[in-house]
């Protein structure tokens, strides 16, 4: 009899045992793929040496798209380095003569946003482009200007509206972005002297700005987030394929 007891006791010790184990490798799987599968919600980072270099593309107080860095490397460090010399070789830089020379002195205006005026271009090897001059009233000063030289320089991808050059001549300061023929969905939307989108269309379009915010989101290093996404900053080129505007 006190040998059947003593079985008992073992066996649900035993049993005991297991289950706590099971439970504890349950709980240990559930928290492993919290951690490392489950996409977090807040704002994903690049850390490098300890520098966060996470980037937002948000609204500024009138309504355009400013870049802002939370930290940005210095100056002098190793990595604001690498960011400068990816920045210019990656991007054609411009004298005010040679885009006056392109622009036909400034005749042909595409648009005008917060930033300041957009021209209409046409370079030397017949290559048209949009340039966005720095309106002298202009809030997007300086430092604005240079960053987003060198973040947005570093971003391509075929449904972004690429920056492919500046122009940096004693005062003058102009972003060059390649030319996109049809302008944007908002004047396809709201303009009723333009021809009506089909859904074949629409669709296109949807999956065109979908794969360019991925890039930003997983593909770009660092990370961007970009806040201000709307059909006037949905440009379409002269085959109806959409690239979003920074």
């Amino acid at each position: 009899m006190v040998h059947k007891v003593d079985l008992v006791i073992i066996g649900v010790s035993v049993g005991l045992a297991v289950g706590l184990l099971i439970a504890a490798l349950v709980f240990f799987g559930v928290w492993w793929y919290k951690r490392h599968k489950c996409p977090s919600s807040a704002l994903p980072t690049h850390k490098s040496s300890g520098i966060d270099t996470s980037i937002i593309l948000s609204k500024s107080s009138d309504n355009s798209v400013t870049v802002k860095l939370s930290t940005y490397p210095t100056k002098t460090s190793p990595i604001a380095t690498l960011y400068n010399k990816a920045s210019a070789s990656a991007l054609l830089k411009y004298s005010y003569k040679d885009v006056q020379n392109a622009t036909k002195n400034f005749t042909t205006v595409l648009g005008q946003g917060s930033f300041g005026p957009v021209y209409k271009a046409v370079m030397p090897a017949d290559e048209i482009v949009a340039v966005k001059a720095l309106a002298s009233d202009s809030k997007q000063g300086e430092k604005e200007f240079r960053t987003e030289v060198s973040v947005l320089g570093r971003l391509h991808h075929r449904n972004l509206v690429n920056l492919v050059g500046y122009c940096v001549d004693k005062r003058q300061r102009m972003l060059i972005y390649e030319y996109m023929k049809n302008g944007s969905l908002a004047s396809f939307l709201y303009n009723e002297e333009k021809p009506t989108l089909n859904w074949e269309e629409r669709i296109q379009i949807a999956l065109d700005i979908s794969h360019g915010i991925e890039y930003l989101h997983d593909g770009a290093v660092p990370p961007v987030i970009h806040r201000d996404l709307k059909s006037a900053n949905i440009l379409l080129d002269h085959l109806m394929r959409a690239k979003a505007r920074s």
